[in-house]
């Protein structure tokens, strides 16, 4: 099983939309996925569910959810946390791959702040020392119960202590981006971010108190995978103008600056994977959705996975419907493009 955390702690780059198209084309490619809404808004979970279902999910109490199943851990509840009983998305397709979705909580941050104590390592008290490992090990039984291949993981726009933790212990990690100055902004803010949380991560896979428990903390390092833009018009098929010179401004940064400070990270681990033909990460640019996305959301299904049926449902036709279907088709490439590589760089 591999682990892939889609972070950034700059918000409207597109990390949920990404996670569910990807997750969707990985188990379309004969993968078994599963996904995890680590956000407490949870749009990710709002994107499987449509709204009758979303509200009767979570009043059943029952039901499995991220926060619910770390409660034996964070709740001192007299009990292992076990495997997350998922809920399986339909994605119609004879590949053999299974898409499944561990639904978020809207109050899984009332965990932050006792997690970010427990990761604190020279003041950790006994009582929080299976804390910091407890995610990874769902994960890890979660993964075992579906005998999965992925486990992606969509995180909230911040630098909490949950996600310092759901990053530093993922296998790997892509970077969702948008083609502005703020987005350059939150790159440069990483490149001094990541590297100070390597080194908190291999002290605390060294650190007994944190290693010798019920859950304990892996000895993993996250491999940066690469950078996903969104959300620009184009003109002509490419780029217009104004949004060209940011995606240039972003993938200079991410190859000059990015990646030589995660190489460089004081872990003395390599963070970083390249794809052989460029010797760089993967660098992919999505442009914008537009009214496909308004359908994605509306039939819980992927952009490229749109059909003449939820074109005709949502009354469009003639000219603007074969549009609609060049971007679909459009799409496909692009992300099954993307996933081939993810799966190159993983296997």
């Amino acid at each position: 099983m591999k682990r892939i955390a889609l972070f950034n702690h700059k918000g409207g780059v597109s990390k949920t939309t990404t996670t569910f198209n990807l997750s969707w084309m990985l188990a379309l490619q004969g993968k078994k996925v599963i996904m995890v809404d680590a956000d407490p808004q949870c749009n990710l979970t709002g994107l499987v569910f449509n709204e009758d279902d979303f509200e009767a999910f979570y009043s059943d109490s029952k039901k499995h959810n991220l926060k619910t199943c770390l409660a034996p851990a964070f709740e001192a509840q007299p009990k292992l946390i076990e495997a997350a009983i998922c809920q399986e998305v339909d994605i119609q397709s004879d590949l053999g791959g299974q898409l499944f979705l561990l639904p978020g909580h809207l109050d899984l941050s009332e965990y932050e702040v006792t997690l970010g104590i427990a990761q604190e390592l020279s003041t950790s008290l006994q009582t929080l020392k299976n804390l910091p490992g407890s995610f990874s090990y769902l994960f890890e039984e979660t993964a075992k119960h579906y005998q999965a291949d992925y486990v992606l993981i969509d995180m909230n726009p911040s630098l909490s202590s949950i996600n310092q933790n759901l990053l530093m212990t993922s296998d790997y990690f892509l970077l969702p981006t948008s083609p502005d100055y703020f987005s350059v902004m939150a790159l440069k803010s990483l490149k001094k971010i990541l590297p100070r949380w390597a080194m908190w991560a291999k002290k605390a896979q060294m650190n007994p108190l944190l290693t010798e428990t019920f859950y304990p903390f892996p000895v993993v390092t996250p491999k940066f995978l690469g950078t996903i833009v969104q959300k620009y018009r184009e003109r002509e098929g490419n780029p217009s103008k104004g949004f060209e010179k940011w995606i240039d401004d972003i993938r200079k940064y991410v190859n000059n600056e990015l990646v030589p400070a995660l190489r460089g990270n004081g872990s003395g681990d390599e963070m970083v994977m390249t794809l052989d033909e460029t010797h760089q990460p993967i660098f992919k640019q999505f442009s914008d959705f537009n009214t496909l996305i308004a359908l994605s959301q509306a039939y819980q299904t992927p952009v490229f996975a749109l059909t003449d049926r939820h074109f005709e449902d949502a009354k469009y036709s003639g000219v603007v419907k074969d549009t609609m279907k060049q971007s679909v088709a459009k799409f496909n490439d692009v992300f099954s493009d993307l996933a081939q590589n993810i799966i190159k760089l993983t296997s």
